[in-house]
């Protein structure tokens, strides 16, 4: 029998053009559009060649550029050759997947603020994937703006994390983001004889196009899937935050010399007895407190590391921190701002240690108002590392073992919790906010989740919120009034149609709220009123949906969910890049103030006098990234949590829990288990009980036959079905109504 001769490409042709081909055309695309820019009528293929003589491109290579720029509408094609197109307004976006293929170009700058993200179908893509920076033409209505991607200015990804799959001619890699709808496909001799199964990552050496799956190469074998490290390793790999810091940058930060002695303009405050108090498994401490007992009231001492006395603008290690933007906590892992030399050496407040820091020194009365101000450059002395649990235990549950330990310091202690009782009397009063919102708490074992859990919360962590809360306040309203430029920490008033939809749900629960306000007070009001009784969930969840993302902003708008008129942060500069910003700007007030010309801190900053930024870098501009990055670090500690969430309840399928409904939509119920607030779906389909249609406004599910009712807060039980590691999604069904 005669072999059918193959009419398609060779093996080796089954694979797209390589990134060097994609460079030559891109070099193309920029020379054709130069010379494209100075003809007045179409040229033909031929004057094309001729006139591009000395760069001598090939005539497969040229009429495929041309092709490329044609799709892409820079240029049009007539019978007498090529010729500029009219260009049709662009926007530019970052591209927005969803798992479905179609996604939605986020806009930039001022025009986000003017109209929505443009809708962009799977079809309209064009190469672009997730992340990309890439330039839109819109269509359609402004009420549903649609567009096409023109251009991908700038890749998201040049390396991803999936899973690998050998196949007949080449492999495969599945990437673990379900916003990468697709896989990428690599070559034998490109897979690094990795098995089937394997968590590698992936240099995407081609991205495809419609009919055309991306290329890539294995650079590393992560390892199993199910491995916790390898979990947390892909999630830092996907959000793209950085491991290490650059060999320069570790050299600039161990010749930093420590300062032990007070220099000119920092005042000696080693003889105040600070403590500091935070979590067990804290290792940089940048708060240390101390109450004092006045005529008039209370005065505070809020002592914040000075990271800005070895972090100068420009430095080496001040662009690091900048790109990092913030600290990013994992389990058993911490991504740190700053090197290490730094954040839990130099900076950090250790006991029994002397430390510049920058210190808030604030005045109450006896009801807790603030009645003054000052703050200065220190060098202070921690005389205790407490944590949360130890001065629990000695001021609020008054546990004699813990008094007796830590006698000496008890009556600080006492000072300082009637005063943060105060404090929060005062916010309360104004109408600040106070969300109920539980936190997780992963506990590992080796490369094993052991346990997630509800993380426990007392009246020490309320402690230290207050005292911090009240420094970040000062120091806000006494740059505002000083006029000074700074980045402010900022939370807009909320949405007022989803606070209409939210009181109209309220009733609808027996909530006998007053007329709706666009006022922290009438938040509050709701919140008091729903603490302690079935809707205090629902009340928490639906209100959170109606607020704005908090942000960083040279411009003061105030802060809704404090009820405060000034807020910055400024308490955690080891952590935080904004809160060295406000550091470099209260310095440069103090100096002002004080007239200081020379000294030792004078030449110190020289060259850096008044800046406070890297070069290049405007306070907007600023704002915008760092409120970027914090978001990025938010995102990425909330996939790890979803990722090991997936892999604790891997080996529990068939397993019933406890669980809330947290959400409600028309394709089905999303619930969280009341004990690990580990979240998952329930899909309607699923639910085969009933017929089910959805009530929007009463955020239920009402049974067609039954009438049975799901409501968003209504305890449940529920039965693990399924968990795909994959795209991290968890599927339960349900077993009954829970907490009888």
């Amino acid at each position: 029998m005669t072999k059918k001769k193959h009419r398609g490409r060779s093996k080796k042709e089954h694979f797209p053009r390589t990134q060097q081909h994609h460079d030559k055309e891109h070099s193309l695309s920029t020379t054709l559009l130069s010379f494209f820019q100075k003809q007045t009528k179409p040229v033909s293929l031929d004057t094309i060649i001729n006139e591009l003589a000395p760069a001598q491109p090939s005539r497969k290579l040229l009429k495929e550029t041309l092709a490329s720029l044609e799709k892409k509408g820079k240029l049009r094609r007539r019978r007498q050759g090529w010729m500029l197109a009219e260009q049709r307004k662009t926007v530019r976006a970052t591209l927005s997947l969803t798992a479905k293929g179609f996604g939605f170009a986020v806009l930039e700058g001022n025009v986000a603020r003017q109209q929505k993200d443009i809708f962009i179908p799977a079809s309209a893509l064009n190469g672009a994937t997730h992340g990309d920076t890439v330039l839109v033409q819109p269509s359609g209505s402004p009420k549903r703006p649609e567009g096409e991607v023109v251009e991908v200015e700038k890749r998201a990804f040049t390396h991803v994390c999936g899973v690998y799959m050998s196949g007949k001619n080449s492999g495969y890699v599945t990437p673990d983001q379900d916003k990468l709808p697709f896989s990428i496909q690599v070559r034998r001799n490109d897979a690094m004889d990795a098995d089937d199964g394997m968590a590698v990552r992936v240099e995407i050496l081609d991205y495809g196009a419609k009919q055309r799956l991306p290329v890539g190469r294995v650079v590393e074998i992560l390892g199993p899937v199910d491995s916790v490290q390898v979990q947390i390793r892909m999630a830092v790999e996907q959000f793209q935050l950085p491991r290490s810091f650059p060999q320069h940058v570790e050299q600039a930060a161990a010749a930093l010399v420590p300062l032990t002695e007070p220099e000119p303009g920092r005042k000696d405050l080693r003889y105040l007895r600070h403590v500091t108090i935070d979590g067990a498994t804290a290792k940089d401490f940048d708060d240390a407190i101390a109450v004092q007992k006045t005529k008039k009231g209370f005065r505070l001492f809020v002592s914040i590391a000075d990271v800005s006395h070895y972090v100068r603008p420009g430095s080496a290690i001040d662009q690091e921190a900048y790109q990092r933007g913030t600290s990013v906590y994992l389990p058993d892992l911490v991504l740190p701002m700053l090197p290490e030399r730094l954040s839990n050496d130099l900076c950090s407040l250790v006991p029994d240690q002397d430390r510049p820091a920058f210190t808030a020194i604030l005045e109450f009365d006896q009801q807790g108002r603030r009645i003054g101000a000052k703050f200065t450059r220190s060098l202070i002395r921690s005389y205790q590392r407490f944590t949360y649990d130890t001065v629990h235990q000695a001021i609020y549950l008054r546990e004699q073992e813990a008094r007796r330990q830590h006698k000496s310091l008890l009556p600080m202690l006492e000072k300082a919790k009637e005063l943060a009782a105060l404090l929060q009397g005062q916010r309360m009063e104004r109408g600040a906010l106070g969300f109920t919102v539980p936190e997780s708490n992963i506990q590992l074992e080796g490369d094993r989740v052991c346990s997630i859990s509800r993380l426990k919360r007392n009246q020490a962590h309320l402690l230290i919120e207050e005292f911090m809360l009240a420094a970040n306040e000062a120091v806000g309203a006494t740059l505002d009034q000083a006029g000074a430029s700074v980045l402010f920490r900022v939370h807009e008033e909320p949405d007022g149609d989803k606070v209409k939809d939210f009181a109209e749900l309220a009733w609808s629960l027996g909530l006998k709220l007053p007329k709706t306000e666009l006022t922290p007070s009438w938040f509050a009001g709701a919140l008091e009123l729903s603490k302690d009784s079935p809707t205090e969930y629902v009340v928490n969840n639906l209100l959170l949906r109606t607020m704005q993302r908090a942000r960083y902003t040279p411009t003061n708008y105030g802060h809704f969910g404090l009820a405060a008129e000034y807020y910055i942060h400024f308490t955690s500069p080891i952590r935080r890049y904004p809160d060295l910003v406000a550091h470099r700007v209260m310095q440069h007030l103090l100096l002002r103030k004080s007239g200081e010309k020379t000294g030792k801190a004078a030449r110190s900053n020289k060259g850096t006098r008044g800046k406070i930024l890297p070069d290049g870098v405007t306070l907007e501009a600023a704002g915008t990234f760092l409120s970027a990055r914090e978001r990025v670090a938010v995102e990425a500690e909330r996939d790890v949590q979803a990722r090991l969430a997936a892999l604790y309840l891997r080996d529990k399928v068939t397993g019933q829990f406890e669980a809330i409904i947290s959400g409600v939509t028309s394709f089905g119920l999303f619930v969280e288990l009341v004990d690990c607030l580990i979240s998952g779906a329930i899909p309607v389909n699923e639910m085969e009980d009933d017929y089910y249609h959805y009530d929007s406004k009463g955020h239920k599910l009402v049974g067609e036959r039954t009438g049975r009712v799901h409501r968003l807060g209504d305890l449940v039980r529920v039965q693990l079905d399924q968990v795909d590691m994959l795209s991290r999604k968890i599927t339960f069904s349900l077993v009954g109504k829970g907490g009888e």
